[in-house]
C-alpha cells in the first residue's frame, strides 16, 4: 500500500495538477476566442451582396458562409480528443505526444473562428486568424508522428532497422517540420497582401512549404514501412514480443495505428497541395465540403485514432527511453575512447 505522503503519490498530484490548469486555461481561451471572432450583423452595415451572393462576393476570402452546424460539431470532436488525450498524457505518460495535443487545442481555436467568419464573412483579420490556425496546427501532429517512431525504435531495440538512428530520427525530421512551418507561415502573411503581385509571391511561397512538408513526410512514412517491413521478414522474434499481451497492448497494434494516421496526414497534406496549386479563389479552397471531407477528417482521423491506443499505456516506461538510449550512446562512446 502506498503511504499517503510517498514521492510517488506527491508526484502523481503534482503532475496532475500541473497539467489541470494549463488545460482550463487553454479551453478558456479557446471559448473567448470564439466569443471574440463572433461580431454581431447588426454592428456594422454589410454590404447587400454579403449573404445573398458570396460565391461572387469580392471581399469574401472564403467565397461561401461558414456552416455553423459543421463549426460547433468539429470544435466539439476536437476538443473532446484534445482534453481527453490531455488527461492520458498526464496519468499514463507519453510525451511524445505532447505537440498533437497541443496542436489539438489550437486546430479547434481554428475551428472556432469560423464562426466569427459565418457573421462576419468579409472579415480580413478572422480568416487571417483561421487560416494559420488551420493550415499551420498540423505541423503539430506531424512532429508527435516523428517523435513516436524514434519511441518505437527504442522500445524494440531495432535501432538498425531505421535508416537514421532513432535519437537522431526525431532531430532530422522536426527540423525538417519546423523549417517548413515557417515557410509556410512566412507565404501565409505575405499572402494577404493587398498588393495582387506580392500577395502572389506569398501563394507561391505557401505553396513551396507545402511541397516540402509533403516531401519530407513522404519520406517519414516509406521509413516506417521499411522499419515495421524488416522487423517482421528480418526479426521474427521481435515481431512477435508482445504476442502474450491483448491486441489493444501490442506494439504492432500501435505501429498499425502510425501508419493508419501518417495516411490521414498524407491525403489532407495532398489536398492543401492541390488546394493552393489551384489559388485561393480555386474550386477546392471556395467549397465547403472538400474542406471537410479531406482535410478536417482526414486530420482527425489521424489524432483520434491515438485515443483508444495510446503510447504511453501501450509501450512500458515510454517517457524513460530516450533517457536510456542516451545513456548506452554516452556509455559506449567512453568506452570507445578508453579503447583508443
Amino acid at each position: 500500500m502506498t503511504a499517503p505522503n510517498s514521492p510517488s503519490r506527491r508526484s502523481l498530484v503534482g503532475l496532475s495538477t500541473i497539467s489541470v490548469r494549463p488545460l482550463a486555461c487553454v479551453v478558456l481561451a479557446i471559448l473567448v476566442a470564439s466569443s471574440m471572432c463572433t461580431v454581431r450583423a447588426d454592428d456594422r452595415t454589410p454590404p447587400p451582396w454579403e449573404f445573398t451572393d458570396p460565391k461572387n462576393d469580392p471581399f469574401n476570402p472564403l467565397r461561401y458562409i461558414a456552416n455553423n452546424t459543421l463549426s460547433a460539431i468539429a470544435i466539439s470532436l476536437v476538443l473532446v480528443v484534445a482534453i481527453v488525450q490531455a488527461l492520458m498524457l498526464s496519468l499514463q505518460g507519453g510525451r511524445c505526444m505532447l505537440a498533437m495535443v497541443i496542436g489539438e487545442f489550437m486546430w479547434s481555436i481554428g475551428f472556432g473562428t469560423r464562426f466569427g467568419l459565418h457573421t462576419n464573412p468579409d472579415s480580413q483579420s478572422i480568416y487571417i486568424a483561421y487560416y494559420l490556425f488551420i493550415v499551420l496546427s498540423p505541423c503539430a501532429f506531424i512532429a508527435s508522428e516523428y517523435m513516436l517512431l524514434g519511441r518505437l525504435a527504442r522500445y524494440l531495440k531495432s535501432h538498425r532497422h531505421l535508416l537514421i538512428p532513432p535519437q537522431r530520427i526525431t532531430y532530422v525530421f522536426v527540423a525538417s517540420d519546423i523549417s517548413t512551418f515557417i515557410i509556410q507561415a512566412v507565404g501565409a502573411m505575405i499572402s494577404i497582401s493587398k498588393n495582387q503581385k506580392t500577395s502572389k509571391v506569398g501563394e507561391h511561397i505557401f505553396l513551396a512549404g507545402l511541397i516540402l512538408q509533403l516531401f519530407s513526410f513522404v519520406l517519414f512514412v516509406i521509413l516506417a514501412l521499411r522499419f515495421l517491413y524488416r522487423i517482421k521478414t528480418m526479426d521474427p522474434h521481435v515481431w512477435i514480443v508482445d504476442a502474450a499481451k491483448p491486441w489493444h497492448r501490442d506494439w504492432r497494434t500501435l505501429g498499425t495505428v502510425l501508419i493508419v494516421s501518417s495516411v490521414g496526414i498524407f491525403v489532407r497534406c495532398v489536398y492543401r497541395v492541390v488546394e493552393l496549386a489551384q489559388g485561393y479563389r480555386g474550386y477546392l479552397a471556395t467549397t465547403e465540403g472538400y474542406f471537410y471531407a479531406l482535410d478536417s477528417l482526414p486530420l482527425f482521423i489521424a489524432v483520434a485514432v491515438y485515443t483508444p491506443f495510446w503510447p504511453g499505456r501501450m509501450i512500458p516506461g515510454i517517457d524513460q527511453l530516450a533517457k536510456a538510449d542516451k545513456e548506452t550512446t554516452e556509455k559506449t562512446e567512453r568506452s570507445s575512447d578508453a579503447t583508443v
